[in-house]
């Protein structure tokens, strides 16, 4: 994206590439590591930063170190995996997991006409996810040749009779592979705040205040390392996404320059596309809504892309969550094959303002024949669940 050299001549950063952090002496204020010749280095610092991201997670099982198992977290992983398919060697590939990068991978490696089956432990496709809307993305995946097997939890990998490798599950089945994808998920790389004795939060995350500051107000911590406050239940919540990493690196720079800067939280508002489907959520399920004290009642409608005069609309699933003591939205999910990858920004702007659902179903969206409806499906689902949290109170 941007050579280190950019970095020191138009910005004047020293940018050192090799360095290793290893460990921060909070009582001298110091960073030390080795460099790339071996040499370790001893930093001074007024201010610190920990921006250390997220890694993948491998499970620690035999066979997880062979050349044939890769993850998807850099350039370099997608590069190696690229090459692989290139060389004409992989004709059938195994993806544990099926989250949002698993089902990403699934349709790269099915529009190159590669076998695919997915697996995980568990029994749900994507457990957060509505029942009825869950259905309809794995019709997406099984119409597209994707083999689903849940229930299936990998307990090692092994080589492959004549090539490739075989993956056996506790219960000793097997799956033939050229390639693994380890998809089931990243953690927070938090190792070295934890060692310098920070506070942790959600997952292992960097707890930090709406400052980005740490428990050490002299460093400050940005990005898929740290938590954040839910803007739905105030509590801390690490859910590592692009946006907020982008926003808390800006916030950092702000505040360390003498700009008071204070973010006000996540909604944990995320899309991603399988095949020709857009799957869009924000907010608390119900069952997260119900842990975190609410009274949650939730409510599924299926409404149209398009107005129904105008051609080429499809169906678009709405799902609903509400608070039936205070009235509140606490959540929606779209799928749809339009529509649903922006109309669910909608919502995220009510979690924000903590708006109602009544006062959602009043709000003023733009119509035309060909975006939707004149009653926006937003609103239809608004509309239902009024009546629902009014039956259920």
């Amino acid at each position: 994206m941007r050579t280190a050299e950019a970095f020191r001549k138009k910005s004047g950063i020293d940018v050192r590439l090799g360095h290793r952090a290893e460990a921060i002496d909070i009582a001298k204020s110091h960073v030390s590591g080795g460099g790339p010749d071996g040499k370790p280095f001893d930093l001074a610092y007024d201010r610190l930063l920990i921006a250390t991201g997220a890694a993948p997670i491998v499970p620690r099982r035999p066979g997880f170190d062979r050349p044939e198992v890769a993850v998807v977290k850099t350039l370099e992983d997608a590069q190696a995996i690229k090459a692989r398919l290139q060389s004409g060697s992989v004709k059938r590939a195994v993806i544990m997991g099926m989250g949002y990068i698993a089902m990403e991978m699934a349709e790269a490696l099915r529009l190159r006409e590669v076998a695919v089956t997915m697996v995980k432990p568990r029994a749900e496709l994507l457990p957060w996810l509505d029942a009825e809307l869950a259905a309809t993305v794995r019709g997406e995946l099984e119409g597209h040749q994707v083999e689903l097997r849940t229930g299936f939890d990998v307990a090692g990998i092994e080589a492959g009779k004549g090539s490739g490798v075989a993956l056996v599950d506790t219960g000793s089945a097997s799956l033939a592979a050229d390639l693994v994808i380890v998809a089931v998920g990243v953690q927070p790389n938090s190792r070295l705040a934890a060692d310098a004795g920070l506070q942790l939060g959600p997952s292992r995350s960097i707890a930090v205040d709406r400052q980005m500051r740490t428990s050490n107000p002299a460093i400050y911590a940005a990005g898929d390392c740290t938590d954040a406050f839910h803007v739905v239940t105030g509590q801390r919540a690490w859910i590592p996404l692009a946006l907020r990493a982008n926003r808390a690196g800006w916030a950092v720079a702000d505040h360390v320059c003498g700009k008071e800067v204070s973010l006000q939280g996540i909604a944990g508002t995320a899309v991603f596309k399988v095949f020709d489907l857009q799957v869009a959520r924000t907010g608390l399920t119900l069952a997260e809504a119900a842990q975190a004290g609410f009274a949650p009642a939730g409510v599924t409608i299926a409404s149209s892309s398009r107005a129904h005069s105008h051609p080429g609309g499809s169906s678009l699933q709405v799902h609903l969550v509400g608070d039936r003591r205070s009235g509140r939205l606490l959540g929606a999910q779209m799928v749809g094959r339009e529509g649903a990858a922006h109309r669910i920004n909608a919502p995220a702007v009510a979690l924000h303002a903590a708006m109602t659902v009544e006062q959602v179903s009043q709000t003023d969206l733009a119509y035309a024949p060909p975006f939707g409806p004149a009653w926006d499906p937003l609103l239809v689902a608004a509309n239902q669940l009024i009546k629902k949290m009014q039956e259920a109170s």
